[in-house]
């Protein structure tokens, strides 16, 4: 019981730690009681999340504020920049080679010159989006990280129900100027071990 306490403290205490998008040990923004993964697959989840993070300041203290990390049921989810294909292959590797890996998407980009108006522009579409995700009582915001990169939208996340699924990706849709929305939104039911 002692253990289980302790590495409860101290993941809270590393997961403070840092800039990165997850800024709890559950993940940024998530509220349990919203979760539909139980308790241990979101500890399994964070666990796996901060052995991925620790893996890319090892590999690389540059990739800590680039690189985007979620990892839902034992899926790595990747986003950010980087400068060379060869950086995208060595973290993908990393991530297939972290400990219960189920599987990895891979949504790195490789960085082109710096486009204030484009960033902007995603920034932009990026917020849109969470507002029309806050404000539709049938979303359960929390549950999603949303990126965009040159005016194509990245979900991921975990619906309750294909209803809630479809409506995500049709807010998405509707916002202005967006080219593409790529969704990795899995339902409760696709989860290994969820709440009953």
């Amino acid at each position: 019981m002692k253990k289980i306490i302790l590495l409860a403290i101290l993941l809270t205490i590393l997961s403070s730690c840092g800039t990165n998008n997850s800024t709890s040990i559950f993940g940024r923004g998530v509220n349990i009681a919203t979760d539909p993964r139980t308790l241990g697959t979101q500890i399994d989840d964070s666990i796996m999340q901060q052995h991925m993070l620790a893996k890319l300041i090892l590999a690389d203290k540059k990739h800590f504020l680039k690189i985007g990390v979620k990892v839902l049921d034992g899926r790595i989810f990747l986003t950010g920049k980087v400068d060379d294909p060869e950086e995208k292959l060595q973290i993908t590797k990393l991530a297939w080679e972290t400990k219960g890996a189920r599987s990895v998407k891979n949504d790195i980009k490789i960085k082109e010159k710096f486009n204030f108006k484009v960033s902007a522009k995603d920034a932009l579409i990026t917020s849109q989006l969470r507002v029309a995700m806050i404000i539709d009582r049938d979303i359960k915001n929390s549950n999603y990280k949303i990126d965009t990169y040159k005016k194509k939208i990245y979900i991921y996340g975990i619906a309750f129900n294909e209803e809630e699924r479809r409506k995500v990706i049709n807010e998405a849709k509707e916002v202005l100027d967006v080219e593409k929305v790529i969704a990795s939104i899995l339902l409760v039911e696709d989860l290994s071990r969820q709440r009953n």
